[in-house]
């Protein structure tokens, strides 16, 4: 009797704990609750046009003033799921993790490891203040002696394919998974980055406003557990 109350027990404690999980989006498609904007123009220009919004259930970098939407949290050992497309004329943009120190990099940047959305070249690293290893750095990465992470430095290294991302106007999906210094890319489902030996393993998550309007319909975040 005392077994089979335990268990009842047990099993009422574990279905309200899961009850009591939020569900994990980072994007409410209402509002931008959970997130700050960094926009440095919007410094002198307080009323200058804001560079990140909410329109139709989406969330709209418009490309300009340029600077960055950061999550009010930090995270680690996450897979994080984005979908996004180009309205118009495509460009560039990029979600960046593990994100801490503002403005580090050409007073815009903050500190992170940048996943990169930029039309031909989705699934990039880009190293700002933080740095990574990937197979066959100097292919991917370039010389050895120009590696670095700050200003003039080679801080990109290239994905590993050429046709993963879908024609202009239709929607993508990025798959980016941090677990301990590792993290793992994919678009619409090809594996087109792996990197180790990550200067840092947590931090905040950003959305770029970089030049060309992007249109964001999912953030999602499913916590993993680190192996």
């Amino acid at each position: 009797m005392k077994i089979a109350l335990t268990t009842a027990l047990l099993a009422l404690l574990t279905s309200c704990c899961t009850m009591l999980v939020p569900k994990p989006v980072l994007f409410n498609g209402t509002d931008l609750s959970g997130w700050h904007a960094d926009v440095p123009k919007a410094d002198a220009s307080p009323d200058a046009k804001r560079s990140f919004e909410v329109r139709d259930g989406m969330l709209i970098s418009n490309g300009n003033p340029q600077g960055h939407l950061i999550s009010d949290a930090v995270y680690r050992d996450y897979r994080l799921a984005v979908e996004w497309r180009w309205p118009g004329k495509p460009g560039n943009c990029g979600v960046l993790v593990h994100a801490s120190e503002p403005r580090m990099l050409y007073k815009m940047f903050p500190r992170s490891i940048e996943c990169q959305l930029y039309v031909g070249n989705a699934g990039d690293f880009w190293c700002i203040g933080e740095d990574i290893s990937v197979p066959d750095m100097v292919t991917r990465r370039g010389k050895k002696e120009k590696w670095g992470v700050n200003e003039g430095d080679g801080r990109r290294i290239k994905n590993l394919t050429d046709d993963s991302e879908n024609p202009v106007g239709e929607w993508n999906e990025m798959i980016i998974e941090c677990r301990g210094n590792k993290i793992d890319i994919w678009v619409n489902g090809d594996h087109v980055n792996n990197g180790s030996d990550c200067t840092t393993d947590h931090g905040q998550i950003a959305i770029q406003a970089e030049g060309a309007p992007c249109e964001f319909r999912r953030l999602e975040l499913l916590p993993l557990s680190a192996q």
